[in-house]
């Protein structure tokens, strides 16, 4: 395999007279968990479609594993996984059989997809679940299938959309610990998430987008360290107006939000001190992350 995984250039796809995807470039390199963030609308989706050769670009060159797409996106796919944002199993089938019908699409014969199966199961917390219909597994077992299955063919490259949306905190942290162990064997994992603790945890280096563009590139930390200040203070209570004038110089950069103000410092200290034994406010005290700077740079409005 290559250094790059995916190399993206110049690419762009409008929709009548709206450009979805508005020039974008970007690269992903062979055995890195990459994020690929934006709000509602941002363009994630059909950049996804795009990489995968599912539509074709208006502009631009793309090349997935080395094969120049959509020309071989076929051949591309091959040796690529896809995790999509809603599960597509078929519910008349069993577990088993989920695996095995998927596998024979890549023509895997099935002596081959059920000898891989025992690990597949176990990878995914379902060893002993091979003969279960689909309606009488939880949500969470449903997507750790959906990640079974994406396995199936021993992909180079993983694409994830949404994985753990729905979930309760154990299903996705168990998601999380198997990401983890497949970017440790060598895979290479793309991934959209709305939830920035996630990819904050999970990606070594994130785009995030917003209106077709990539407005922001790099790791998690770097993006913090760039973009925000390194701690913040939220603050709220039924005393926050009157306390308004004195937070101003102690946080040169505020955000008022609702019934809550964000106060982003690089010395808390000083604001933390007007704040302790006040019974009108309640506060919490973190360190930025990069939900913080999502949020500064695509806005607090919603998405639809």
């Amino acid at each position: 395999m290559s250094a790059d995984a995916l190399q993206v250039r110049g690419l762009r796809k409008r929709y009548g007279g709206l450009e979805v995807v508005a020039g974008i470039d970007f690269t992903v390199r062979a055995g890195e968990c990459f994020g690929l963030l934006g709000p509602n609308g941002a363009g994630k989706t059909t950049t996804l479609k795009l990489c995968l050769g599912l539509i074709e670009p208006h502009l631009g060159e793309m090349h997935l594993l080395g094969e120049p797409v959509p020309a071989r996106a076929r051949e591309a796919r091959a040796r690529v996984g896809v995790v999509p944002q809603f599960d597509s199993l078929d519910p008349d089938f069993s577990v088993a059989e989920n695996l095995v019908v998927y596998g024979r699409y890549f023509g895997i014969p099935e002596r081959t997809i059920r000898a891989r199966m025992p690990a597949l199961l176990e990878f995914s917390a379902l060893a002993g679940r091979g003969d279960a219909k689909l309606l009488t597994l939880s949500g969470g077992m449903k997507r750790r299938l959906t990640l079974a299955r994406a396995l199936v063919n021993d992909p180079e490259l993983l694409f994830m959309d949404e994985p753990t949306t729905g979930l309760d905190p154990q299903a996705r942290h168990l998601i999380w610990e198997r990401l983890r162990q497949l970017t440790q064997r060598g895979k290479t994992v793309i991934l959209t998430t709305h939830f920035m603790e996630e990819a904050e945890r999970l990606c070594s280096r994130v785009a995030i987008m917003d209106h077709g563009r990539i407005i922001a590139l790099g790791s998690p930390r770097a993006l913090i360290a760039e973009h925000i200040e390194p701690q913040v203070v939220e603050v709220h209570g039924p005393g926050l107006a009157a306390w308004l004038p004195t937070a101003a110089p102690l946080a040169p950069r505020r955000e008022h939000v609702g019934e809550t103000l964000f106060c982003y410092a690089a010395d808390p200290e000083p604001l933390l001190a007007q704040l302790r034994g006040r019974a009108d406010l309640t506060y919490i005290h973190r360190p930025a992350n990069l939900e913080d700077v999502f949020l500064k740079l695509t806005g607090r409005d919603l998405r639809d």
